[in-house]
């Protein structure tokens, strides 16, 4: 078997905020594996700047994965504990490389398009003007959940945006989250969550930093809607880290993103501590191409979790490679009519 990987930069069709700044393009890596006439394709999904693996030596690490990929999956992924976005492109490319085709990892009802999953429609953050653009973007293209990314601007215009939001539909007509991305303080946190509720809204991810664990298990229980853990897992390794995270924060949801938690091995070892502790969870992409987000859109259906899954991020990039996935009426739907866009030469 031969490994090799590749850099590939996406650049965004718009400069996307959040508040941690705002973002132009977002570099990924992509293993492929050779064997036998037949290739498989993973993605590394890697975030600089937040996630865990973002060290300098992430590159000598892909040189290092690919020249013993003859370890094979499962040991390779046990060497590679501190770097998840590098797990996840192993399980990936090894999946890809054992398909019939490299884009079909998980055969099911969804990529047989009969079945679709419902996603959140993300908002991104930005002036009022724009935010309430694709707020009524999101609303028009049907989607009956939002997700605003907030804590980059003026916190009473966000409020005035939800207001915007709950003037025109119920909590029964369109569920909104929010993500802070940890931007609030811990003083005011609490605060800002009661100000917050009046908005009847489904969820709060991470409003303040992480590895504030004694704070942020108050909030979780004095919250007055649910509160879900994001970057707070970002970094916990093993299966005794994950139950003591959750068994002293006690969160109302946890989100999953299987290039920062280790994969499908890791997502799933996260899924177990949640449901022993009656923690809901739902999945999102970490802003992977459409390489990464097939992957996972394929696995999480497979987890028949009927909540709105946050996967509906293919159309940012514009040069993002053309594939079966398509969203309608705020449902991810794989159109197997449609073909795939890549070819492996692009990669050289």
């Amino acid at each position: 078997m031969k490994a090799t990987y590749h850099k590939y930069v996406l650049n965004f069709k718009r400069a996307s905020g959040t508040s941690r700044g705002v973002m132009i393009e977002k570099e990924t890596w992509f293993i492929v594996l050779e064997k036998d006439g037949k290739k498989g394709i993973g993605e590394c999904g890697i975030l600089r700047g937040l996630s865990v693996d973002d060290r300098p030596d992430y590159e000598e690490k892909l040189h290092w994965t690919c020249h013993n990929i003859h370890l094979g999956k499962d040991q390779l992924w046990d060497a590679l504990l501190a770097f998840p976005s590098i797990q996840f492109g192993i399980e990936m490319a090894f999946q890809s490389l054992e398909s019939e085709s490299p884009f079909l990892l998980f055969p099911s009802d969804f990529t047989n398009g009969t079945k679709s999953m419902e996603i959140n429609g993300l908002v991104w953050m930005g002036e009022e003007a724009f935010m309430k653009q694709q707020i009524e973007e999101k609303l028009a293209e049907g989607f009956q959940c939002i997700k605003l990314k907030i804590g980059a601007i003026d916190f009473n215009t966000e409020l005035q945006l939800l207001r915007f939001i709950r003037e025109h539909f119920t909590p029964e007509q369109v569920e909104i989250r929010v993500d802070a991305n940890g931007a609030f303080s811990s003083e005011m946190a609490l605060d800002k969550l009661i100000q917050l509720s009046e908005f009847k809204l489904h969820s709060i991810e991470q409003p303040i930093q992480k590895n504030n664990t004694d704070r942020m298990a108050e909030l979780c229980k004095t919250t007055p809607f649910p509160i879900a853990l994001d970057e707070e897992l970002i970094g916990v390794f093993t299966e005794e880290e994950k139950e003591q995270l959750l068994e002293k924060i006690k969160p109302q949801y946890i989100i999953l993103k299987p290039s920062f938690v280790g994969g499908f091995r890791g997502t799933q070892e996260w899924i177990s501590v949640a449901e022993k502790h009656k923690v809901g969870w739902w999945i999102t992409s970490a802003l992977e191409s459409n390489i990464g987000l097939n992957a996972i859109a394929q696995w999480t259906f497979l987890q028949q979790n009927t909540m709105p899954q946050g996967l509906g991020t293919g159309g940012l990039y514009t040069n993002n490679f053309d594939c079966p996935l398509t969203v309608s009426e705020g449902q991810l739907w794989y159109k197997k009519e449609v073909e795939w866009a890549f070819d492996f030469n692009l990669l050289k």
